[in-house]
């Protein structure tokens, strides 16, 4: 008996004189209805609109069909909901719910659809500082990178007392012959290294790099311009960097101390500092393996870093026939540590100015980037016992 397989409908009889039917036509549908809340937030901050702003648009305005305004959301909005590539929006131009989200439901024209295909995204994403013949809109980056910041400023309803800056890198793997592919050794794949920055749940800066780069390169940059912006809005606000041993580099070190920024930074495990806390070591694996629970414990002690040439390769590099001045290493107070989370935090002793001259420059000289200094406050104590640090 041969069968149906290309029916468009079935039939169930007739109730009050209208048929039933069961049709596989459902027309215009969407699983991303959650993208209105992300709409509704958006009219509430004003993002896309002020992001928008950051570009300027030498398009004919007879001929413009997608404002600059609907193709940076259009390209925000799909990839908040896991459209990264531009390939998707071939599809998606002709969604309902993108045509919500841009606030245009039909096109002016009749060969287009409510938003923007892949071509004309792709010419946004390629534009130049400088408009050209084929890419008419450009961006001004500083307006975008200070966005970012402002945003996060406008956030709070006043200034608080201290906020704690995250610096960190991470892959972004790339599955084609992208420009710029480099394969990265620890992540085992071809990648980027982005650089990000976040206070919080705050987004404040994000760095495309090449995955062949250091993960602190750029950092003092971009610390330097997000704390000069906070610093102009929150003058009296204490600023901690925070971050992992790929970040425990003289330049971001020396920069923080020049410019009054605290840092909690990661020492990478070695013989002599498993070797300077063995003892706590011990104990907690002795606390965990009897509590089932990981176990912490804190403890102060004073570090330097070794010579080159006096039994290892200086990871801080400093000129020979001098003495080195110490770095003291310390575990914070415990009611401090929960909320830092540190595995192991320095905070290096700012020796004289004579001390760290290297040949015709110093590390804390005007060619350096700097950020205004807040206020003088008075010094405190470390709960450590350690002596008291003056704090900015």
């Amino acid at each position: 008996m041969p069968t149906e397989c290309s029916a468009e409908s079935f039939e169930f009889g007739t109730v009050e004189g209208r048929c039933v039917e069961a049709a596989f036509d459902a027309g215009l549908v969407t699983s991303d209805a959650g993208a209105l809340l992300l709409g509704a937030t958006d009219r509430a901050i004003r993002m896309m609109d002020r992001f928008a702003s950051c570009f300027h648009d030498e398009r004919h305005p007879q001929w413009i069909e997608h404002e600059v305004a609907t193709l940076v959301g259009q390209r925000v909005f799909g990839i908040a909901l896991g459209y990264e590539d531009l390939n998707d929006h071939d599809e998606l131009r002709h969604d309902p719910m993108m045509a919500i989200l841009a606030g245009k439901l039909a096109a002016r024209r009749k060969d287009c659809a409510p938003v923007a295909g892949k071509s004309t995204l792709n010419r946004l994403e390629l534009s130049k500082l400088e408009p050209t013949r084929y890419h008419k809109i450009s961006h001004n980056p500083t307006a975008i990178k200070t966005l970012l910041v402002d945003l996060f400023v406008e956030a709070h309803e006043r200034a608080p007392r201290h906020i704690i800056l995250d610096l960190d890198a991470t892959d972004d793997p790339l599955h084609g012959e992208q420009e710029g592919r480099f394969f990265h050794g620890y992540y085992d794949c071809y990648c980027y290294l982005p650089l990000y920055v976040f206070c919080g749940r705050h987004l404040l800066v994000a760095k495309l790099r090449r995955a062949s780069l250091d993960a602190a390169d750029g950092a003092v940059e971009e610390v330097a311009r997000v704390v000069a912006r906070v610093r102009a809005r929150w003058p009296t606000t204490r600023i901690m960097l925070r971050a992992d041993s790929g970040f425990a580099r003289e330049d971001l070190m020396a920069w923080c101390e020049a410019n009054g920024v605290d840092f909690l930074f990661g020492l990478a495990k070695n013989e002599r500092l498993i070797g300077e806390i063995k003892t706590e070591l011990d104990v907690v694996a002795v606390k965990s393996r009897r509590t089932g629970r990981m176990a912490r414990c804190f403890k102060s002690f004073m570090w330097m870093t070794r010579r080159p040439g006096a039994g290892g390769a200086g990871s801080w590099p400093r000129p020979s026939g001098r003495e080195e001045k110490p770095i003291p290493v310390s575990w914070l107070p415990r009611s401090e540590a929960m909320n830092a989370r540190p595995s192991i935090c320095t905070r290096r002793y700012t020796a004289p100015a004579a001390t760290w001259r290297t040949e015709s420059r110093n590390v804390s000289s005007t060619s350096m980037p700097t950020a205004p200094r807040p206020p003088p406050c008075g010094p405190i104590n470390c709960a450590c016992g350690l002596p008291p640090w003056p704090t900015c």
